[in-house]
């Protein structure tokens, strides 16, 4: 088994924000673990994971990457002194790391860290643009399959329900992966178990993922989630 790496980062404003908005608002402290796309130590104690400061938790979830890219800076935003170039290329870095929004082996695209390294620019023909190599850090968002998580219940139906995690919007729990819960018809239908506890919308519902799937077209991830475990199930 892999050793997990981790390490506190301290966020600067822009990505505070850009978590903020994640978080759909709920503030959280700046400094969050971050764990390299390895192996998982499964050992870590549970008492880890039951943080409902966030919708999701930060195990594994959000990875620190490095990639190299291809950025394309117009002429007009060249000057002779070179200043303007890391800024122009840092900018439009961002704007297509944003456009390209996940792939399946990295996850969502949540922000861009660091510009490690820019290379020799080579002019386009046709257009005069500059094509300038680059190698660049970021952070990507991606579940794993026997995570233990949270989400926000945004859609309720006699067979299961829908939840959100940050920014998987596609997240199946269904009622044969809820043990002890039946559901409630009604006009805002829910489920509830025999201790009174509800699952109802807008409630936050701590699961385990038992399964991803990529969907090339919508370029987003489904996943299965089930409250089969110790801890799972509403948030209270």
């Amino acid at each position: 088994m892999s050793k997990v790496h981790y390490r506190f980062y301290k966020l600067n404003p822009i990505l505070g924000e850009q978590f903020r908005a994640l978080g759909q608002g709920r503030s959280f402290f700046l400094f969050f673990l971050l764990l390299s796309p390895q192996q998982p130590d499964r050992s870590l104690p549970v008492s880890l994971f039951r943080s409902s400061l966030f919708p999701c938790l930060f195990y594994r979830m959000f990875l620190k990457v490095q990639m190299p890219w291809n950025v394309i800076i117009p002429a007009d935003s060249l000057d002779a002194k070179g200043l303007m170039l890391k800024k122009a290329i840092v900018i439009r870095l961002m704007d297509e790391f944003a456009c390209k929004k996940a792939t399946k082996d990295l996850g969502y695209f949540m922000a861009v860290t660091t510009l490690e390294s820019i290379g020799e620019g080579r002019v386009r023909q046709n257009s005069g643009d500059v094509l300038f190599p680059v190698v660049f850090s970021g952070i990507t968002f991606k579940m794993y399959r026997g995570e233990i998580l949270q989400g926000v219940v945004h859609k309720i139906l006699k067979h299961g329900v829908f939840l959100r995690c940050g920014p998987v919007q596609n997240i199946y729990l269904s009622h044969i992966k809820m043990p002890d819960y039946h559901y409630v018809p009604g006009e805002n239908g829910i489920f509830m178990n025999d201790k009174h506890s509800k699952i109802d919308k807008d409630v936050i519902v701590r699961f385990i993922v038992i399964g991803t799937k990529w969907m090339e077209a919508e370029r987003e991830f489904q996943a299965l989630v089930s409250l089969e475990g110790d801890y799972l199930g509403p948030v209270s």
